[in-house]
């Protein structure tokens, strides 16, 4: 048995069914209940993303929707698709167009309080196969700090999902500092998933607000969290980034080099960008495996969690295949046990040690 808690929090008890034990930590869950609320207050599609959409990826969309939407919003059939695809425990998150910054604060911390709710109500439901993130009201950093309290303490939720940026203010913001403070002292893993890119006027087709803005919204907020010396005043903070960290994991060098040669990129960073980025965890989601490969090489299998995006079209199809060519080893890490070590998990198995 391989005991690992999650700040001073008693360990969630899993069990590994195959060789390796296997978490996806990229797996959303939408809550219709926070919907409601915010629609009786703000009627009508939310505002941003759906200004870079053409109308050939809304219909693409809506299908989708259509076509995902029990999936997405219940527990019903996700047993049977973790079975299928070989998951242990999935770390259910919220929706990404679940964050709900746009509304007024009271409202976003209504719906908030709704996403959380549901969510430990979905873990508690399925002791074992699921483990819970939940989301806060970053447009109010004081009501987002007391509920993301409530999620650790009350809700025993083990993970906080955060978009990119909170209405196109970046994290390196001096609003945000009580809110990074919290987060390093609670211990809790800050899960960073984009909801498409801020300024997509050239993104409207063929969803490159998704398959472009997604990585590159996560790219910026990588880099202002090091550029603006966030990781140099909290370096507790437990960060795992979504869809492979973007596009900063592949072209670090220039980063440095702007670092090095200029006095305004190192104003506010201690050291060369580069040194940043094994402070952070990256999930697996590149759909690539000579890119999956590249990530283990630079960036290290310790610091590496399967992802697939469950539910959604963009996906990994098969995502314990997608890394069957690592070592042994590597696999280990990578399927389970970074993010058991991320989440608090222990990891159990019928009859033998793990």
């Amino acid at each position: 048995m391989t005991i690992t808690t999650c700040g001073d929090r008693q360990p969630i008890r899993v069990n590994a069914r195959g060789r390796h034990l296997v978490v996806d930590i990229h797996c959303h869950l939408g809550i219709p209940a926070a919907d409601a609320i915010v629609q009786a207050v703000y009627p009508g599609p939310p505002p941003g993303i759906n200004d870079f959409t053409n109308a050939r990826t809304s219909e693409v969309n809506r299908a989708q929707f259509a076509a995902i939407g029990r999936t997405l919003n219940t527990v019903d059939t996700r047993l049977q698709d973790m079975d299928r695809l070989g998951i242990d425990v999935q770390a259910i998150s919220p929706s990404p167009g679940q964050y709900f910054y746009y509304t007024d604060p009271e409202t976003g911390r209504a719906a908030a309080r709704a996403v959380n709710d549901g969510i430990a109500a979905a873990v508690a439901a399925t002791p074992g196969r699921f483990v819970g993130m939940g989301t806060v009201p970053l447009q109010d950093v004081g009501l987002a700090v007391e509920e993301m309290r409530r999620c650790v303490r009350d809700l025993d939720l083990r993970g906080i999902e955060i978009s990119s940026n909170v209405n196109g203010v970046d994290y390196h913001d001096a609003r945000f500092q009580p809110f990074w403070a919290a987060a390093e002292e609670l211990g809790v893993l800050l899960f960073l998933h984009p909801l498409g890119f801020t300024h997509a006027q050239r993104m409207s087709d063929y969803y490159f607000n998704n398959l472009i803005g997604n990585p590159l919204e996560s790219t910026l907020a990588i880099g202002h969290l090091i550029f603006g010396g966030v990781l140099d005043r909290h370096p507790g903070l437990k960060i795992c980034v979504a869809h492979g960290g973007g596009y900063m994991p592949g072209y670090w060098g220039r980063m440095d080099h702007g670092w090095h040669a200029r006095a305004d990129c190192s104003a506010d960073c201690a050291h060369k960008p580069s040194s940043y980025l094994r402070k952070l965890w990256l999930d697996t989601l590149v759909f690539d495996r000579d890119e999956l490969d590249s990530l283990v090489r630079t960036h290290g299998a310790d610091r590496l969690c399967l992802g697939s995006d469950y539910p959604f079209d963009m996906s990994e199809p098969d995502p314990v295949s997608f890394h069957a060519r690592l070592s042994d080893d590597a696999q280990a890490r990578i399927m389970g046990l970074n993010a058991a070590d991320l989440l608090g998990l222990t990891v159990e198995r019928p009859g033998a040690g793990a």
